[in-house]
């Protein structure tokens, strides 16, 4: 009977024990006298719904249950796009898209979520109107045409403007990227006509330059071949002629036929044949 009850006791004991330490887990998960801030995050300590100077890092953090409570914020680099209409500086209807790399400044999480609140209202409370004066004032300066053919410009101003605007905040512009432009059809219609003229003129300008060139080359050929016919004729005396006569002869005289054969024909010379018998 002793081994019995002693049996039961024991069972009892760590039935108690174990019934105690679930209770106890289960009144610490709801109470939660802890909170996990996980990667990417920063945690805002409330206490009875005030917000605290004190931001809470990546890990485990111990607090106090009921009085103090812990609203996560995402401080990694998030990218949101925009559309916005606006009027070029010539009155013509553009409409941007706009991406924005943007994240929270870690050490001012606490100050944003009092001010702005959670990334919902930073987002549509606070960008996005930001982006649409921005982008309205830059695209403002410029005619359409600019904004195509200025773009790299207008996007660096588009981005200091979005940086010193929203950096009071504690919201930090990464980048700004112009997504793409949409224009009016009559506007679109004028500046394909442009493009197709542009082209054709400089079609038209490539033809005629190489016309010219042509004509400038046919003159020089011309003048090159004159100077040297002029250069040929100062150089080509009687003299210089007799010489390259003889030097390109075969020693042999031209050939007639004659009644008994074939004769070398002799060039003879009058002058030398009377004065000749005179010395006779």
């Amino acid at each position: 009977m002793r081994n019995t009850s002693s049996n039961f006791d024991h069972n009892f004991k760590y039935g108690f024990y174990l019934a105690g330490g679930i209770v106890f887990l289960i009144v610490a998960m709801m109470i939660r006298p802890f909170t996990v801030v996980n990667a990417g995050e920063r945690g805002v300590v409330m206490q009875f719904g005030k917000v605290q100077d004190k931001v809470l890092g990546e890990g485990l953090h111990f607090i106090t249950p009921i009085v103090t409570s812990v609203k996560t914020l995402n401080v990694r680099v998030q990218k949101n796009t925009f559309e916005s209409d606006a009027a070029s500086k010539d009155l013509q209807k553009i409409t941007t898209e706009l991406a924005v790399n943007w994240h929270l400044d870690p050490v001012q999480v606490n100050k944003i979520y009092q001010q702005v609140g959670d990334d919902e209202l930073i987002i549509n409370g606070i960008i996005t109107p930001a982006v649409s004066e921005v982008l309205k004032a830059a695209t403002a300066k410029k005619t359409a045409e600019e904004v195509i053919t200025k773009r790299t410009e207008l996007k660096q101003e588009i981005d200091s403007n979005l940086r010193n605007r929203l950096s009071s905040y504690g919201i930090i512009i990464d980048d700004v990227s112009l997504v793409n432009f949409a224009f009016s059809p009559e506007f679109s219609k004028s500046i394909e006509a442009k493009q197709i003229a542009e082209q054709e003129a400089k079609q038209a300008e490539f033809i005629a330059k190489k016309a010219t060139q042509e004509a400038q080359a046919d003159i020089n050929r011309a003048k090159g071949q004159a100077e040297a016919q002029r250069l040929q004729r100062l150089t080509l005396t009687p003299d210089l002629l007799q010489k390259q006569a003889i030097e390109k002869w075969d020693g042999r005289f031209p050939a007639v036929m004659g009644g008994n054969g074939t004769l070398p024909l002799i060039n003879i010379n009058p002058s030398s044949l009377s004065s000749s018998n005179q010395s006779q």
